[in-house]
């Protein structure tokens, strides 16, 4: 699956606030998700592997020698919700747009674009047995499974506000738009306020993400769902999910995971999924 035609939108980055772009253009089968920093001498390209990612603390980053590209997860979940496998991303600027800290401005972006599909489907990767990864109190599970769906379960005992949440989703891009795609990224003000007295979050605001203080939400228009924040927990995973680089046959089970213990599970999703194709 890719796109019909070109589409383009502008914004700004969270980390940096410098102004940026992206352009998403079809591309033939077996392409993959490849992003090109139009900006830079030569244009390098980085595709969405796992190979190339280094992680920041509060987003997932793409490198490709001198070249790297940050925020990648909300628009890599909007392709992962959509089902596309196959755009090239052409990027003016180090990060993707923030827009409103959602992937719903993505999905309109692609839905603008139009879809084609291909004659030959990607195959998904499916796992025979369960494969899992665990740290500390974080934990993920994936087991065999038609279909993709995910069960995440938040835990923030320091909010009174977020407490524990619960969500399962079983992916289709009617399901994503209506229960994922609008849920933004959120952040306790405790967190925060250090990156900002910083100036390591010059983009951020209550325009482009849920802010929690104590038991409220500081944000004029609250939250779009009261479980919003486990629900965009459930859209990070699935774009970190889209670097393994094929759809996934799985359910996959969640406990407290953030973007760095997401993509060490996904590489270890990787190497089970090598061995088991060598004893096969």
């Amino acid at each position: 699956m890719t796109l019909r035609n070109p589409v383009t939108l502008r914004g700004a980055g969270l980390f940096t606030g410098a102004p940026s772009a992206i352009r998403l253009l079809p591309a033939p089968a077996n392409t993959g998700i490849v992003f090109q920093r139009v900006d830079l001498p030569g244009k390098p390209e980085i595709p969405a592997i796992l190979e190339f990612v280094r992680e920041t603390p509060r987003c997932t980053r793409l490198v490709r020698g001198e070249a790297s590209v940050q925020l990648v997860e909300h628009l890599l979940s909007a392709f992962h919700g959509c089902g596309l496998q196959n755009v090239r991303v052409e990027v003016e600027g180090p990060e993707i747009p923030v827009g409103d800290g959602s992937a719903q401005e993505f999905v309109r972006l692609i839905e603008e674009a139009g879809l084609q599909q291909f004659e030959i489907s990607q195959p998904a990767l499916r796992i025979e047995h369960p494969i899992y990864w665990s740290e500390g109190n974080v934990h993920l599970i994936a087991l065999p499974a038609d279909g993709l769906r995910i069960s995440y379960t938040l835990h923030y005992p320091q909010s009174s506000l977020l407490g524990s949440q619960f969500y399962s989703f079983a992916l289709t891009p009617e399901s994503y738009k209506a229960e994922l795609s609008s849920c933004r990224t959120f952040s306790l003000y405790e967190e925060i306020a250090p990156l900002i007295e910083k100036g390591l979050l010059k983009g951020g605001g209550l325009e482009n993400g849920l802010v929690i203080q104590g038991n409220q939400i500081l944000n004029p228009d609250g939250a779009r769902f009261p479980d919003e924040m486990v629900r965009h927990k459930v859209l990070d995973l699935l774009g970190d999910l889209a670097l393994l680089g094929a759809p996934l046959n799985a359910h996959i089970l969640s406990v407290r995971s953030g973007h760095a213990s997401n993509i060490a599970f996904a590489k270890t999703i990787l190497k089970a999924l090598n061995i088991q194709r060598e004893h096969s």
